[in-house]
């Protein structure tokens, strides 16, 4: 496509302002004037051709071109009639260069935004840009419309016409039409005419379709009076601002593709996710913040920068009030859509615009994501993610899984609340869950090789962090290798209880015989688990069951303390009543001692307290326990009782989900 601008006129109405140059010359800002700003909008757009008609100052007007150093291919074509005709005869010393070419064609007085030019351009069909809020002119153009199509243009129609200017896009099959007409009319010496005289002899055949810009900016300057107003507009536009937000850390083709586009629009504005907003609506970033927003500042057509903490928009829409707001439009529906009603809300309060681009759909684009998805379930990648969440948030959540489905809904849950979006950090690889879903009882018969099947099983089709219930950890000498082997896999905790001999689960606390180790030897335990890893990411968590066995509060704090010194990454503290005092008890106290070491709670019991007040109490990790095993077989006998009584499986259906919405969570390698 070839962009073709008519500078060939006098401008005499502007007076002194064209005395040394034409009038496409003539200042709108400190930054353009009205042909720069034409170039400079043809040139973002892609088009690299631009065929000039050009009459007095006409080496001014060449030289003037070449200076602003675009990345365009100039065709300057001198009207050397200039002084008496008009743009007809301009077009027609060009002909050469124009026909069987799709054109951009405008008078080169015109001013107007990007998205009016855009809009020209993305057209499919031949067009004209016209306005149905605009008065008609007196004096200017007006477009005559019947059955949706433009059947005359002139400054003598007023009956069933808009306001229109000279902006044009032109498919070859109409615009040959036209561009023969206006040969014929300047070879029969029809010179003085406007060209649009020469199309409305043939409008029937030359097809051309109103496109309306409404209130955008898209005018003519004939007069000071005109370059005073379109001046203020130019100065309005260039102050408009878009903002638009990123989660992501892989940059590619689609983005820089609505980047761009956002650019045009206003000084772009860029809210990147924090660390903390990315982990809890997508994954948990392969970059740190400073680096993805290092990134965005670094592309072209980003003005400034900003961190966005949250999901919801609303903090920074009202503190930056932007004129746009740019998105794709991938989240009109599903569950960015109550974020989006948001922002339009709020956009609403001061009077911004929300633009929605297509949104970029492209295999490639899937696939950058599967790689990112399988980095992150690489054991080196996975392993440290546990301990850079809690150094993040504050406080974790993780939910057991104990299987490969169980691990999904783990990773694929999530809930949008209150401009949130809420999902697990973690998994807990329980040993009570594991031996139940074998059919087993938790007294450790499942043995360590079982187990990292479990993980594994768990590993090949998730990403987030493990924490494994390591039950009494064994033998200190066994101790070490499993260890070893966990930290191998990409588990980010284990957590070993301060009890040994036969396992009996936590739940019968006195009921049964329970032996808790002595201190000296579960700190002997923990630091040749220390010793035995390699990295720094992995995390041994000491699990302290003092409240659990009754044994007292001092007992238990003085075995944390043992602990944390012994080199435990992480203090778990268990209580079997529904009351949490004790649990906060030994919070408090414990923090008033030592700050920095993780504390695990897992509330079970206590299930009335929020992660919010656990972390406002210095609590790091909170562990549902066994809330999916709980809650599966219960569903699970109501089913097979259903059955059973109705002789058939029509009444379970309802209590079923659909195989296709099972095989959905299931991710396609």
């Amino acid at each position: 496509m070839k962009a073709v601008i008519l500078n060939s006129g006098l401008g005499h109405r502007m007076g002194v302002l064209t005395s040394e140059h034409p009038k496409c010359m003539t200042e709108i800002s400190k930054q353009d004037t009205i042909l720069s700003r034409q170039l400079k909008i043809i040139a973002q757009s892609g088009i690299t051709e631009v065929v000039m008609t050009t009459g007095y100052f006409d080496e001014i007007l060449v030289n003037y071109c070449n200076s602003l150093g675009l990345p365009l291919h100039y065709t300057f074509v001198n009207n050397p009639l200039y002084n008496t005709t008009n743009y007809i005869y301009s077009i027609y010393c060009a002909k050469e260069y124009l026909r069987d070419e799709d054109i951009v064609f405008m008078h080169g007085d015109l001013v107007f935004e990007n998205a009016v030019f855009d809009a020209v351009l993305e057209s499919s069909v031949s067009c004209m840009t016209v306005s149905s809020t605009l008065e008609l002119p007196e004096k200017d153009f007006k477009a005559v419309i019947h059955n949706g199509r433009i059947e005359k243009v002139g400054i003598e129609f007023f009956t069933d016409a808009m306001a229109a200017q000279p902006l044009y896009k032109l498919c070859k099959e109409d615009w040959n039409v036209w561009l023969d007409n206006i040969c014929t009319f300047c070879e029969n010496d029809t010179r003085k005419c406007y060209a649009e005289n020469a199309f409305n002899e043939v409008s029937d055949r030359c097809k051309i379709y109103p496109l309306d810009f409404k209130d955008a900016l898209c005018a003519e300057i004939d007069t000071p009076e005109d370059l005073a107003i379109v001046s203020a507009r130019v100065h309005e536009v260039d102050n408009r601002t878009a903002y638009m937000c990123f989660a992501t850390d892989m940059i590619h083709s689609g983005h820089i593709a609505i980047i761009k586009k956002a650019a045009k629009l206003g000084k772009l504005i860029v809210g990147v996710l924090s660390d903390e907003a990315v982990a809890s609506y997508k994954r948990f970033p392969l970059m740190p913040f400073a680096e993805r927003k290092s990134l965005v500042e670094n592309i072209n057509g980003v003005s400034c920068v900003v961190e966005q903490k949250t999901l919801s928009y609303v903090d920074n829409l009202r503190t930056l009030r932007p004129t746009y707001v740019v998105h794709g439009d991938d989240w009109r529906e599903g569950f960015q859509r109550p974020v989006r009603d948001e922002v339009v809300s709020v956009l609403a309060e001061y009077g911004g615009r929300l633009v929605e681009f297509p949104y970029s759909k492209d295999e490639k684009f899937d696939e950058l994501e599967k790689m990112s998805k399988l980095q992150l379930s690489m054991p080196d990648v996975r392993r440290g993610r546990l301990k850079k969440l809690i150094a993040m948030k504050g406080c974790v959540n993780a939910i057991e899984a104990h299987s490969g489905i169980t691990g999904l809904i783990a990773e694929q849950t999530k809930v949008l609340q209150d401009g949130k979006t809420y999902q697990f950090d973690a998994m807990w690889v329980s040993g009570l869950c594991d031996s139940t879903a074998k059919g087993k009882p938790d007294i450790e018969l499942v043995d360590m090789t079982s187990r990292f099947r479990t993980i594994d099983d768990i590993m090949a089709v998730t990403t987030k962090p493990i924490i494994l219930d390591g039950d009494t950890g064994g033998f200190t000498e066994h101790f070490a290798y499993t260890v070893k082997s966990l930290e191998r896999m990409g588990v980010s905790m284990v957590i070993i209880e301060d009890r040994i001999g036969l396992k009996q689960n936590s739940l019968f606390g006195t009921e049964v015989e329970q032996t808790q180790d002595s201190i000296e030897n579960f700190c002997a335990k923990i630091q040749a688990g220390k010793k035995a890893q390699k990295t720094q990411d992995f995390m041994i968590c000491a699990r302290i069951d003092s409240l659990v066995l009754e044994r007292g509060m001092e007992d238990a704090l003085e075995r944390g303390f043992a602990f944390a010194k012994a080199g435990a990454d992480a203090i778990m503290i268990r209580s079997r009543k529904k009351d949490p005092a004790e649990i906060f008890e030994f919070v408090e106290k414990f923090r008033a001692k030592d700050s920095v070491t993780p504390i695990v709670v897992v509330p079970t019991a206590f299930h009335a307290v929020t992660e919010e007040e656990f972390k406002a109490r210095g609590v790091n990790v909170v562990i549902y326990e066994n809330q999916l095993t709980r809650s599966g077989i219960p569903a699970m006998q109501k089913v097979a009782q259903t059955i059973l009584t109705n002789h058939r499986a029509k009444e379970a259906d309802t209590m079923c989900m659909s195989i296709q919405d099972i095989i959905a969570l299931i991710p396609e390698e």
